[in-house]
């Protein structure tokens, strides 16, 4: 099978063209995502007989649909990457994300509650389509002997979707607090419309990437990926593993009354089903490395559900119990959102090269390493708030009397920021190295489906600020954190085995081989 990224592409500073076109629409469909992520808890716990009103609800209740919400953002992306995969191949699967996303935003501009929950559905399809598929073309426009040009491809992508972030977080964020919110949401819908027109009018420099692939494979190689959810029924790993979790969602749903979670586990019995299928797929070499991806998104899910605190948490903590006063201005909470993305934008590179000279240098640099040295030092942010927390004061009913300082709210997004350079860009990378072509569109599905994980467990943790406490919810994310990273480092060489060498610069084995 012939590696597109082979054929001859225009470039750009020493990157192909198309890089550029995908990172424009990446960071217009982040300016419309993180715009509406950052305004969304402070809309819905906002007053009701205000000025600018929100839905007033309680914090906990906030927390709990933004982790839904974030998590079913992902989780889309499983589907969004099968029917890549089966019927449109990428490239067209971004296209059709792109108008259900403006569609979505568009719709959150109208003043009704039925327009809030079918604006969140479309988003929520939208993403699903778009986000993994346009990660999978970026990979797909270097060929697999030019690892660093990948990862700092990557960079540049991840460069895009953070300008987009900062941009957001200060515009619709400002226009949401001071203005109106539903003009925040529609200020985010303008945004998707100008992506999705530049990633049309630049499909001349993507229109080698990104197809359908066609599988090559004999008719007794392909039947176990022909149906995929009846394919689980065809092995006994993955009957155990789909009877394991429906058992388990059952459990919940019946045993502790929790018909929603009871629900989610069974649908993710599914998913555990159609994984084992596409590892089931593979031969000895893809299967091992198909393994250690999945063993990957484990730290992926406890990454993010760390890391997403920031949009619902914490960007409710800001609003309510930081001191937001800078001489007679008063910072809009939301914009606080940005400061991520714009640590990012001066972070990236240097951290990017830092790894570079680093792996030069002959250390340990693999993609798993990073990663966990990221899950390390994002956890240490947490520390910060810990000491925020211990500054906030009440009165006898409850009520603040004094805020925290916002240094330790900056100092926390440094090191949450450093800890993402270092996990969330190569993870990606990672995921195009060791994937099977044919499945490729999936696993970065599945990528983002941990990522949705993570946004879940970031809800449930923040909800239960509200019973043990913002002092204890973020020292314990820290100190777990960095106990999770050392032994992901101390069980480091027998993953890397499992690789096959896929990290290696030059003289990479093809997965088929």
């Amino acid at each position: 099978m012939s590696d597109s990224a082979t054929i001859s592409q225009k470039t750009l500073f020493g990157h192909p063209v198309g890089l550029f076109i995908l990172f424009l629409t990446e960071m217009w469909e982040r300016f419309s995502y993180y715009g509406m992520r950052a305004i969304l808890v402070l809309y819905l716990v906002a007053e009701t007989a205000v000025d600018n009103p929100g839905l007033g609800w309680a914090n906990d209740s906030a927390i709990a649909l933004y982790g839904w919400y974030t998590m079913f953002v992902y989780v889309a992306s499983i589907p969004g990457g099968i029917i890549a995969d089966k019927l449109l191949g990428q490239r067209k699967s971004v296209f059709v994300g792109g108008m259900l996303l403006v569609a979505g935003h568009s719709i959150l501009a109208i003043e009704e509650l039925w327009a809030f929950y079918m604006g969140l559905i479309l988003i929520v399809m939208g993403v699903g389509m778009l986000k993994p598929n346009i990660s999978t073309m970026v990979g797909g426009l270097y060929p697999k002997n030019e690892q660093n040009k990948r990862d700092m491809g990557f960079y540049i992508f991840y460069m895009g979707i953070n300008l987009g972030a900062a941009a957001a977080a200060l515009i619709v964020g400002y226009v949401g607090e001071t203005i109106g919110w539903h003009y925040g949401f529609g200020l985010a819908g303008i945004g998707m419309g100008i992506g999705q027109l530049t990633y049309w009018l630049g499909q001349k420099h993507i229109r080698h990437v990104g197809n359908l692939v066609i599988d090559d494979r004999t008719e007794e190689e392909k039947k176990e990926s022909k149906n995929l959810f009846m394919s689980i029924f065809h092995h006994t790993n993955s009957i155990v593993g789909f009877v394991i979790m429906t058992v388990l969602g059952l459990l919940v749903w019946f045993g502790l009354d929790s018909w929603s979670y009871g629900l989610l586990i069974i649908a993710l019995a599914f998913a555990v089903g159609v994984g084992i299928v596409v590892y089931n797929d593979g031969n000895k070499v893809e299967k091992d490395r198909i393994l250690v991806t999945y063993l990957s998104f484990l730290i992926i899910i406890i990454f993010w559900g760390s890391f997403e605190q920031a949009g619902g948490l914490m960007n409710i903590y800001t609003d309510q119990k930081t001191d937001l006063r800078l001489g007679s201005f008063d910072i809009p909470a939301s914009w606080f959102q940005s400061v991520n993305a714009i640590f990012i934008l001066i972070f990236a590179t240097v951290v990017g090269s830092f790894w570079v000279w680093w792996k030069n240098r002959k250390k340990e640099s693999s993609s798993l390493f990073k990663m966990a040295i990221g899950v390390i030092i994002m956890g240490w942010g947490f520390f910060f708030m810990s000491i925020a927390s211990k500054e906030v004061s009440y009165d006898a009913v409850g009520e603040v009397v004094e805020k925290s300082s916002m240094i330790w709210l900056l100092l926390a997004y440094l090191f949450h920021t450093l800890g993402e350079l270092c996990a969330s860009p190569v993870a990606l990378s990672f995921i195009t190295k060791l994937a099977p072509e044919r499945w490729m569109a999936f696993m970065m599905g599945a990528y983002f489906a941990a990522t949705g994980l993570g946004n879940k467990v970031a809800g449930l943790l923040g909800e239960s600020a509200s019973e043990y406490g913002e002092f204890n919810i973020f020292t314990g994310i820290a100190i777990f954190c960095t106990i999770f990273g050392i032994l992901v480092i101390a069980i480091l060489k027998p993953l890397k085995r499992l690789t096959h060498g896929a990290e290696e610069l030059e003289g990479v084995q093809n997965d088929a081989s």
